[in-house]
């Protein structure tokens, strides 16, 4: 039997080697050096691992992190918790200990209400076996300065300033209102603007601002990374209030061609550089899946969002759900969702399915990943006639999804 409980200061040695011989074990064995790794970026979260019953004076078998994060789901904010960190060392594992801290994880998130959980994997088939499914893929492009030549001859030399995490009230601005539109978009207090966004593991990032008439209207946080004849200049983040002030970004890029010779950008998958670029050759675009998402409690998760059909008319929509849960018993079973004008109710009942899908699904319908009809049409969802498909179609519409930030 095992206790699953916080982990106290004495153990950032333990969190910090695990996590070290999980990610980064090319670097061999590191000893932990508080002065050097117990930093505020170390010590954002709050440690988590699971002990033998009953012993208190030895070391964790396995560790995690959790963050109590807030992020837009369907236009509105909602508690989420983020799930980092999962490590554990070569003898703990094939014991069936990951999956049980999977499951404590989700009994505490539910103990405090977070509805929805956020992972980033190190593999994605790990996650989805325990009801992780993906929330969103990200592009990435890489190509020469020189490719990005058409936005600085499109604007009228930019303003641009070196800014530090200071001015981080100034950036959140301009971070808001760019990514209002994607759902899973976090909220960021000062801790995680400092501490997550502007600084690194490692180099910290350069961090430049665009102003115009008197205030930011867009940012860039990047590195220069390699050696000289082979510098990359990537960027981490770039937001920005409209279309010139992204070509301004853009322009800020192409002018370091006498200093790099490829530049990286992030995005989400609508971004629009091929569209604008006159040489779209000479841009390599990759698209790659992003972070993954768990609805952690069925009846709390369908019952704190806002359903568009029931908030444009006074017609009451009703749906029963089949849903599997591979790890948690609580989500496994029968709900009646109600969505009508103004609130949501989800309950579990005992009457016939109107439609079956694992969990997973239905945390991709939750957040607007992926469609009904999608999950129908490669057999993730069975529903009882085409109208109850219909209906999932018009309670769950697709939407944008990005959650850009690592955790």
């Amino acid at each position: 039997m095992v206790d699953y409980r916080p982990l106290p200061d004495e153990h950032k040695r333990v969190f910090f080697e695990y996590t070290n011989y999980a990610f980064s074990p090319q670097n061999g064995p590191v000893e932990y050096d508080s002065e050097e790794h117990d930093t505020p970026r170390f010590n954002l979260g709050s440690p988590r691992g699971l002990y033998r019953e009953g012993v208190s004076d030895e070391d964790p078998l396995v560790v995690c992190r959790q963050y109590w994060l807030e992020a837009n789901i369907r236009g509105e904010t909602h508690p989420v918790a983020g799930l980092a960190g999962v490590a554990s060392p070569p003898e703990s594992r094939r014991k069936g200990l990951v999956r049980k801290l999977l499951e404590c994880s989700l009994e505490e998130y539910r103990d405090r209400n977070r509805a929805v959980s956020v992972l980033w994997p190190f593999q994605y088939d790990f996650y989805r076996k325990y009801g992780w499914d993906t929330a969103n893929d990200r592009m990435s492009y890489d190509c020469e300065p020189a490719a990005l030549a058409f936005a600085t001859a499109a604007v009228d030399d930019p303003d641009f300033v070196a800014v530090g995490s200071d001015s981080y009230g100034s950036l959140d601005d301009v971070y808001r209102r760019h990514s209002s539109e994607y759902a899973l978009t976090l909220e960021r207090d000062e801790a995680w603007w400092r501490h997550r966004i502007l600084s690194n593991h490692g180099t910290d990032p350069f961090v430049y601002a665009l102003e115009r008439d008197g205030s930011i209207s867009g940012y860039l946080v990047y590195t220069i990374d390699g050696e000289w004849e082979s510098r990359t200049m990537a960027v981490q983040e770039m937001a920005f209030n409209d279309h010139d002030a992204f070509l301004s970004l853009l322009s800020f890029c192409h002018t370091h061609d006498s200093q790099v010779e490829t530049v990286e950008l992030p995005g989400p998958v609508d971004s629009k550089l091929l569209d604008l670029t006159p040489k779209p050759e000479a841009v390599d675009c990759t698209v790659e899946t992003g972070p993954m998402v768990r609805i952690v409690d069925v009846e709390s998760a369908l019952s704190m969002i806002t359903y568009p059909v029931a908030e444009s008319s006074g017609t009451t929509r009703r749906l029963t759900l089949s849903v599997s849960d591979p790890l948690v018993e609580w989500n496994d079973g029968c709900f009646e969702l109600e969505a009508a004008k103004g609130e949501a109710t989800c309950e579990r009942t005992s009457g016939q399915a109107d439609a079956e899908l694992d969990i997973g699904a239905l945390s991709q319908l939750l957040v607007g990943t992926r469609s009904a009809r999608d999950f129908e049409r490669v057999g993730r969802l069975r529903t009882a006639s085409e109208a109850e498909l219909e209906r999932l179609e018009a309670l769950f519409p697709e939407t944008k999804v990005y959650l850009r930030e690592h955790f």
